[in-house]
């Protein structure tokens, strides 16, 4: 996008990837269906990026949601709203919508160099130094727009190699987390062992739990609630409800060791319904059965019972009630960084002024995901990525044009000139 912008002004632009072709992380973001953007209300949608809302906010008057769809319809890639809200193109695809992208920006006169890799600035500052199939290179620039990805998906390009690289040029930072990731559990502690049991492990990873809803809890209420689905996988949980929750897990998890997860099985009834419900006599039916003819739950719903509660709680109807409106899973450690959808952390907003330019290198801009910010899933990590590339863009064309004023003013004897040749490039 950075890379668009410039071109449109007039720039000559190298677009440099350390990858074999561009756009890899991209096409795996349409895998299932490429998920741009969300048609909710502007307080809603901004509000989906926590503590970063105000500047991503200013960042998104810029290029927002609609803005994002035009540009789309721009490339002859037309979108639709789905049943949840989300935008996709009709097509549900990501590979047409780039081809047409690249297509464009190589009409612009943009210039594509692929497997050059970043490896910090060369010899003098205005140098960047690339690892290259022919070798480390140099190269010079008027401008620079870094779009370097956060530290997930290592395999396709962000593999957070740019964070020293950055902190050792003065650039404030915060640490690279894992975001919209899957979480280890604890396991049940009259189990007394870590991690789900191999019996529920070979019976019910990879099955879905669908029409739940989970909380967070602190001392004296609830501070978190939504109703969706989620998966069980081998070391724990994923998915998107667990994503909605995550970078609160996470910080829970590194504030004291280990976060619970409290699980509603039934949030379309009333805690008084499910207790009434059990209380009825079952006779010799099993306790399965019981729970599959009062309540509907069966397969991984009633696993999840048999599996973090003891006998004597299952055998307690009252208790076994609040168990179902209520189920404590307790979590342990996040997955890693690079199976994470997303990772928080990256350059400080306050490292840079309002166009995304670095204050420590003037000159230099940033954007997308090497940012601090971080959103759920939903079309908000595309769309804000999409939105700083634009201002970036914008910022870096602004500080060419001022370059050129300035070397177009008559310099006195005594001064000395700054200006540098070069081309643009991201």
């Amino acid at each position: 996008m950075a890379a668009e912008v410039l071109a449109a002004g007039g720039a000559e632009v190298h677009l440099f990837d350390a990858m074999r072709s561009a756009g890899r992380k991209f096409l795996l973001a349409g895998k299932g269906g490429l998920n741009l953007t969300h048609s909710e209300g502007r307080d809603t949608f901004v509000g989906r990026y926590g503590q970063r809302r105000e500047p991503i906010a200013a960042l998104l008057e810029r290029f927002g949601p609609q803005a994002l769809r035009d540009w789309a319809a721009g490339l002859g890639i037309d979108t639709f709203v789905g049943s949840s809200g989300r935008v996709f193109p009709v097509d549900m695809k990501a590979a047409p919508l780039l081809r047409a992208w690249l297509q464009r920006l190589r009409g612009q006169g943009v210039r594509l160099h692929m497997r050059h890799r970043w490896l910090g600035w060369g010899a003098t500052p205005d140098a960047l130094r690339f690892d290259t199939p022919q070798g480390p290179t140099d190269l010079r620039a008027e401008v620079v727009v870094l779009a370097l990805g956060g530290a997930s998906w290592a395999r396709l390009g962000s593999d957070g190699a740019w964070w020293p690289l950055l902190q050792q040029a003065g650039v404030t930072l915060a640490p690279l987390r894992p975001a919209n990731c899957g979480f280890e559990v604890q396991g049940a502690e009259h189990r007394g062992a870590a991690g789900w049991s191999p019996h529920f492990q070979q019976r019910f990873a990879g099955h879905a739990l669908k029409s739940v809803a989970v909380e967070l809890r602190d001392a004296e209420s609830t501070r978190w609630r939504q109703a969706g689905e989620f998966v069980v996988s081998q070391y724990g949980i994923e998915g998107s409800l667990v994503y909605a929750a995550s970078a609160a897990l996470r910080d829970i998890l590194q504030a004291c060791g280990q976060a619970t997860l409290w699980l509603d099985l039934l949030p379309a009834r009333t805690p008084a319904w499910v207790a009434a419900e059990l209380a009825r006599p079952r006779g010799t039916r099993s306790l399965a059965t019981h729970l599959k003819s009062r309540l509907g739950l069966s397969g991984v719903k009633a696993g999840l019972l048999h599996e973090l509660l003891d006998k004597a709680t299952l055998a307690n109807a009252a208790q076994l009630a609040g168990a179902i409106k209520a189920l404590p899973i307790v979590l342990r450690a996040p997955r890693p960084i690079d199976e994470a959808i997303s990772s928080a952390g990256g350059v400080c907003f306050e490292a840079m002024d309002a166009a995304l330019m670095l204050r420590a290198r003037p000159g230099v801009f940033c954007a997308g995901e090497m940012l601090d910010w971080e959103a759920p899933t939903g079309g908000y990590l595309l769309t804000a990525s999409l939105a700083s590339g634009r201002v970036a863009g914008e910022g870096a064309l602004a500080w060419l044009a001022a370059r050129a004023a300035s070397a177009a003013t008559p310099v006195p004897p005594t001064a000395a000139s700054s200006a540098i040749p070069g081309t643009a490039i991201r």
